[in-house]
């Protein structure tokens, strides 16, 4: 293929105990899908769900130092169980969404929350909010073979050792087979796109030089730390 300029590179994450890594499609997020936080950002928690999107070259690995990203004094962190499609498919059925799942990982859908809710405000798009450079941490991914499909237990964070998040993944409004079979219904699925489930309670600003550490049951912990501002 002649191209008129090198196109980029492939996105992609690590996955845990392999030297092999994940190729991503889409990254597609949940909007406050724990009912605690919807109810923190002053909206109904029984909501039918919707999503946004960020870019593939906006993810980043696990152990990265983030920059503070511009044109935002309010950077707030949002741990998230993350969901990796590995087989595709259209208008996929509630009961059968966890066979399209390879596995999952541990996530962060950084968001510039100003930049978000002023937009929010006006009746505009999320984007510049939430699709900005290095907005979505991505730890490694764990197969399904190995983990299973984690439903239940402990998602967490913690910014310098305090914990700012702590909920339990049951606490879902929607929960993954469920998220998988609505957006299935809308556009086709394919491998390597990202699900980014929604956060619980507890959301909040990160500076430079903070450290956090995102735990979830079974997928264990991950890094990231907060640079200087670009």
């Amino acid at each position: 293929m002649d191209y008129v300029f090198a196109p980029p590179p492939q996105a992609s994450i690590a996955v845990a105990n392999s030297d092999a890594r994940l190729p991503v499609r889409r990254v597609f997020c949940v909007g406050r899908n724990y009912a605690a936080h919807a109810r923190e950002m002053g909206m109904d928690d029984r909501d039918p769900p919707f999503f946004f999107t960020k870019p593939a070259d906006a993810v980043v690995d696990a152990g990265s130092t983030i920059p503070y990203p511009p044109e935002t004094n309010d950077l707030n962190h949002e741990v998230e169980l993350v969901a990796i499609i590995g087989t595709g498919g259209r208008n996929i059925a509630v009961e059968d969404s966890l066979n399209h799942v390879w596995g999952y990982a541990i996530g962060n859908d950084f968001t510039r929350r100003d930049i978000q809710i002023a937009l929010r405000n006006v009746g505009r798009p999320w984007d510049w909010g939430k699709a900005f450079d290095n907005s979505a941490l991505i730890g490694p991914a764990h197969p399904v073979s190995v983990v299973g499909h984690p439903s239940e237990g402990f998602i967490r964070l913690t910014v310098n050792g305090e914990v700012r998040q702590d909920g339990n993944l049951n606490e879902m409004i929607w929960n993954v087979p469920e998220v998988i079979s609505i957006i299935s219904h809308s556009m086709e699925l394919k491998p390597g796109d990202l699900i980014m489930s929604g956060t619980p309670a507890g959301v909040g600003p990160v500076k430079p030089g903070d450290v956090l550490v995102h735990s979830v049951v079974g997928l264990g912990e991950v890094t990231a730390t907060i640079g200087a501002r670009l």
